[in-house]
């Protein structure tokens, strides 16, 4: 199955005053005018959010077609499986990412490269231990 194509919800009047998102992301808000023409859903208005613009409930809350797992310490990396996706939490300090890095290889993550991160950081270490010593 594949994800349903929505229209893009517009705020009224979004395109008239900067400070309801012309710059920034649009946000949604509900139409509560008594004339609204959006809220009346009239012909060749911006599409009001429903119930029918909905995913499948197969597909609803995967990412790239594989169910999310958070991880937060390196015992959650036991729960990923083949048909997961590990997203790392982003409050682990470096020490502990170290940690996860080491162990994770092989494991599919959205936010974090393992391999990347090891290679940024192993030469770092290095260094700091010979300016230590002198």
């Amino acid at each position: 199955m594949e994800k349903r194509k929505k229209p893009r919800f517009l705020r009224r009047d979004w395109n008239r005053k900067i400070r309801f998102g012309r710059r920034k992301k649009l946000k949604w808000r509900l139409a509560k005018g008594r004339h609204n023409k959006i809220r009346e859903k009239k012909k060749n208005r911006p599409r009001m959010p429903k119930i029918g613009y909905g995913n499948p409930k197969e597909i609803r809350g995967l990412i790239r077609g594989m169910i999310p797992v958070y991880i937060s310490n390196e015992s959650d990396l036991k729960k990923v499986q083949k048909n997961n996706i590990a997203i790392l939490s982003a409050t682990i300090g470096r020490k502990k990412r170290m940690e996860i890095a080491e162990k994770a290889k092989g494991i599919h993550f959205l936010n974090f490269s393992p391999e990347k991160f090891l290679a940024e950081t192993k030469p770092e270490k290095k260094e700091q231990h010979k300016t230590e010593e002198k």
